[in-house]
């Protein structure tokens, strides 16, 4: 990698076909996922199973496990050690009618904190194994407690409402929670008539303090309730030492969204959480650019799932800083601006409106300097796609055009993390070229990335051959292909296709209390993810379908609804769709939410006024709509089958009811379905009475 960077720093353009070749040689030797198993064809009915790949690093067996750091507590413990001053977490206060500076604890504050709620704990008889509820937005409370479970061998149990109406209530009967540390926002909640298992309840600790009327129906439930401090107090009065935990322990049960059904509980060890985070520092080890302690993670992605949690467990691990964003999501960019972070992570929805915004930015420029952007954005891809790291690419084309976007993020950003689902190659591309940063995917199946504790693959920086994939393997798991005939796809093949299935330190324990569901999911020790994946001759997972979602039309055709959707999205006037189709249709129709601005322009353009609803019920816009989604079918080759033949449009985006997706924005089909079947039925009915004349 060295030499090759000496390589092209000192090229120049009139050597760009000497470097082309040079690039494709490269590229051809280069091994990012190493071959360590052959495999099998499939008999006897069992499916073929193709090689088993690991990371370079792990070539000969994975690293070895650090003693001193096999638990969640001694990695917190340690960090305590190295950096008692740094500057841990940090939060902003609403005072005079705005939003303040960003306030920060220390590590060491953060760690007095921690025995203190402990110790608090074991005052009331909380003794170690048991289940410890997390309700609220991220927070320095939220960290308080969960290193608290940690250092009492105490299992952190996340209550996340967004998983669906009656979830929290589900989650605190099935993990059988006691006492739940609380947001002063959820207390009315938790304290629902409709949250039915509350009074089940011993204890309710609020991440500030609590209303008297909240207090006296806590009490009137027979749950004894605290602020904040006077929680800490007890801590203070009744000093309790820690009681840390083992590695195979218990660290946390994550209930994960699912596209349907029940919350699952994920279970995830104290091994699991160290194999991820340790994972991470022999994988940066590779690397130039190093982190250090004045990195600053922007924490908005909500704590209750598994990739900011990891995120921060690294952060802490290195002795770097987090800042939470002050709650409101449409306000994430003032938060930006004022932390400066250099890290930011999200889901693909997070990115696809960044690049919106700088696309609609770019319409408002004169045709001059809109053309000079794009002159531009070629010039510097192209010489990333030589192999140039992008902050050498183009310094010019940062300078006069792309500092402008990193400003937008705040102005420090130097690495951008995509997890949840697969980044569409057209955004991905965007922000390697314009954010002024590293941006990297990590793969977590569409199941979610929580059954393997984060990742199972992990991208590499400036690596533009990696575009559109989500990396090698990561350093402890291994990750191989396993046939499924009625789609096609067979890991044997050339191109070698099949389920993506993972093992390692980092893969999950089981789903609590669901057997059953265990066994499905890992087979020979080997989890299932359900995603659809290639392997690239250098050893690179591409995801390219999902098993789960796929249908077979009534003649006789395969459909991924999944990756219609992933395509028919990036057509403008969409702002989000879900398709839709079954064995007994011939056709697909779709559900479609237009892009609000572009919807407008449409409107002004042709003599249209009114409000959003009234004009996604006018005809012609839902005309304009199915010629833009046939263009982008087009575009993409699409088979005629999967074009979409009729919509209905919707003005509410999907995730204003969060009953329709998932915590991680992934569409929940059978509710979708049930919103929408009168109109859909209708639809059908319209399309096949035309198809008659």
């Amino acid at each position: 990698m060295l030499v090759r960077d000496k390589i092209y720093k000192q090229a120049t353009k009139s050597k760009y076909h000497l470097l082309t070749s040079i690039r494709e040689e490269l590229e051809k030797m280069s091994k990012f996922g190493l071959k360590v198993e052959e495999g099998k064809e499939g008999k006897n009915g069992e499916p073929s199973i193709g090689p088993v790949y690991r990371n370079p690093i792990a070539k000969n067996g994975f690293p070895s496990a650090d003693p001193d750091l096999s638990t969640a507590w001694q990695l917190f413990r340690s960090a305590v050690e190295k950096y008692p001053g740094n500057r841990m977490l940090g939060w902003r206060d609403f005072k005079d009618g705005k939003w303040g500076p960003y306030n920060w604890k220390t590590y060491k504050e953060a760690y007095e904190e921690t025995l203190q709620t402990g110790s608090a704990l074991r005052a009331h008889g909380i003794k170690p194994g048991a289940r410890i509820g997390i309700y609220g937005a991220n927070c320095p409370q939220w960290i308080v407690a969960m290193e608290a479970c940690s250092a009492h061998s105490l299992i952190c149990v996340p209550l996340y409402d967004t998983l669906g109406s009656g979830a929290v209530d589900f989650i605190i009967e099935h993990a059988e929670i006691d006492i739940v540390f609380v947001q002063d926002k959820k207390v009315k909640e938790l304290l629902n008539e409709e949250c039915t298992h509350a009074k089940r309840l011993k204890l309710i600790v609020c991440f500030t303090s609590l209303q008297q009327e909240e207090k006296d129906k806590a009490v009137s439930m027979n749950i004894k309730p605290y602020s904040w401090n006077e929680f800490l107090n007890m801590g203070k009065e009744n000093p309790s030492e820690p009681s840390p935990p083992q590695p195979l322990d218990i660290c946390t049960i994550m209930y994960t969204s699912g596209t349907s059904g029940e919350p699952k509980g994920v279970i995830l060890t104290h091994e699991n959480m160290t194999a991820s985070v340790t994972g991470v520092d022999h994988f940066m080890e590779e690397f130039e650019d190093k982190m250090t302690v004045d990195d600053v993670y922007i924490s908005f992605l909500p704590l209750a799932h598994i990739l900011d949690r990891m995120i921060e467990e690294f952060f802490f691990h290195r002795g770097a800083s987090v800042g939470y964003f002050h709650g409101n999501i449409n306000e994430i960019q003032e938060d930006m601006m004022e932390l400066k972070p250099t890290f930011l992570a999200g889901v693909p929805r997070v990115y696809e409106k960044v690049h919106e915004g700088v696309l609609k930015a770019l319409e408002e420029l004169n045709p001059f300097r809109r053309h000079m952007f794009h002159v531009l954005y070629n010039f510097k891809l192209k010489w990333m796609n030589l192999g140039y790291k992008q902050k050498y690419a183009s310094r010019l084309a940062d300078l006069l055009a792309f500092r402008k976007v990193k400003n937008r993020l705040g102005g420090r950003i130097r690495l951008i993390v995509s997890g949840g689902a697969p980044l569409s190659s057209e955004v991905e591309e965007f922000l390697r070229v314009t954010s002024c940063g590293f941006v990297l995917q990590g793969y977590e199946s569409s199941v979610g990335l929580t059954e393997t504790c984060g990742l199972a693959t992990i991208g590499h920086p400036d690596e533009m051959c990696m575009l559109g994939t989500v990396g090698p393997p990561f350093v402890f798991t291994e990750v191989r292909l396993e046939e499924v005939p009625e789609m096609g796809y067979d890991p044997l093949a050339d191109p070698p296709r099949g389920e993506i299935c993972v093992r390692g330190r980092t893969t999950f324990a089981g789903y609590y209390k669901n057997p059953e569901l265990t066994r499905e999911a890992i087979k020979d020790g080997w989890f299932h993810t359900g995603d659809i994946g290639e392997m690239m001759p250098n050893g690179v997972v591409k995801v390219i379908d999902r098993k789960k979602n796929v249908i077979k039309l009534s003649q006789g055709e395969y459909v991924a609804l999944e990756y219609l959707e992933k395509v028919y999205g990036i057509a403008p006037i969409v702002e989000d769709i879900w398709v839709y189709g079954n064995s007994f249709k011939s056709m697909l129709v779709a559900v479609v939410v237009p892009h609000e601005g572009n919807m407008k322009k449409w409107a002004d353009k042709n003599g249209h006024k009114g409000s959003i609803t009234e004009l996604c019920s006018l005809q012609d816009l839902n005309q304009y709509v199915l010629l833009e989604l046939k263009s982008a079918a087009e575009r993409n080759k699409l088979r005629g089958f999967e074009n979409i033949k009729g919509v209905i449009l919707e003005p509410q985006p999907f995730e204003f009811d969060k009953e329709l997706v998932t915590a991680t924005m992934k569409k929940r089909r059978e509710r979708l379905l049930q919103r929408y079947k009168v109109d859909i039925d209708d639809l059908y009915k319209r399309l096949n009475a035309a198809a008659k004349h």
